[in-house]
């Protein structure tokens, strides 16, 4: 009977502590995320999309050029980096993707790579843009893909920036965190231990996302880099990754369907996608692509070169608007 009842009482007590270390966790969790979203608030405008609803910021005048982020990235990766140095004749438009940054995904929503392009092709008709130009950073270059693919008349033409474009045999050991196929520990864990973990690793991801260049010293803040770490951009993130093999392989064997101007840019020092698996074989999927490969850049052109973006962006632009960039 002793024994019995010491048992149970040792079970109550781990259960207590696990139940007080978890209570821990929401708070510190809680904390960080007001702390973000006091440093980084929305600064867009919002339009909502049947039980999505979008965040996004926009600027200049003419052609719309339309700007779409990697996986656990946000509108920032664009709007500060790009935007001011960009120059007049173009509508840019940056939105962060559903669930990521301020943007809201729908309930029940499976992140599955044609979904995304279907918010994406409603928020081009929402907005009126007139067949934007579509520019795909990293997963960002996946959707694109895909809203060409399954949305050509809403598209004039495809940039894409060290882009996803074909799928991996195994989970690099990088991305392993996120592959977590359950919706329930995704959730749990994005509001316990995800968010101050990743605080803690911030410096290694960036160094990793970033590198061989470093990140900007404004990132943080001024840069955007904060609004990841809130329960509902971590969850939205680990739910991409898992949704990137239910599509991916389909789609790529349906590059060959694109005929709209294509542009794709790759850095060869890249550490995030291979610019051999990922950029080198659009040679031969779409007709007339023009790709560029970048010595000594990493993942993230659009600081490490920015002129160089921008120069390439406006020459697929040229040729997808025509008269109209002028």
């Amino acid at each position: 009977m002793d024994f019995w009842l010491t048992a149970v009482v040792a079970a109550g007590v781990a259960l207590l502590a696990g139940a007080a270390i978890l209570a821990y966790f929401v708070l510190v969790t809680r904390r960080i995320a007001a702390e973000a979203e006091r440093l980084v608030p929305p600064i867009g405008k919002f339009v909502t999309l049947g039980r999505n609803r979008i965040h996004y910021v926009e600027k200049g005048e003419g052609p719309p050029i339309l700007f779409i982020h990697g996986l656990g990235a946000h509108l920032h990766h664009f709007r500060h980096s790009l935007f001011d140095a960009f120059g007049p004749g173009y509508r840019l438009i940056a939105l962060d993707r559903p669930g990521s940054g301020y943007s809201v995904r729908a309930a029940g929503a499976t992140a599955r790579l044609p979904e995304q392009a279907a918010v994406i092709s409603a928020f081009i008709e929402a907005l009126g843009l007139e067949k934007p130009l579509l520019v795909g950073h990293s997963l960002g270059g996946a959707i694109a893909l895909a809203t060409a693919l399954d949305h050509p008349e809403q598209v004039s033409g495809i940039v894409l920036l060290a882009p996803l474009t074909h799928i991996e045999e195994t989970i690099r050991p990088e991305f392993k965190g996120l592959y977590i196929r359950s919706p329930l520990k995704r959730w749990l864990l994005s509001h316990t231990l995800a968010v101050p973990k990743s605080r803690e690793l911030a410096p290694r991801t960036l160094a990793f996302v970033f590198g061989p260049q470093d990140w900007p010293a404004d990132y943080a803040v001024a840069g955007g880099g904060m609004v990841g770490l809130r329960p509902s951009h971590i969850y939205a993130t680990a739910s991409d990754v898992v949704a990137i093999e239910h599509d991916l392989e389909r789609l790529q064997n349906r590059y060959g369907e694109i005929t709209m101007p294509a542009g794709l840019l790759f850095g060869v020092a890249d550490r995030v996608l291979d610019y051999r698996l990922h950029g080198l074989p659009m040679r031969d999927k779409i007709k007339g692509i023009e790709v560029e490969i970048v010595d000594g850049i990493g993942h993230m052109p659009q600081y490490a070169a920015t002129e160089l973006v921008i120069a390439f962006i406006r020459r697929i632009a040229e040729r997808a608007f025509g008269r109209r960039a002028t």
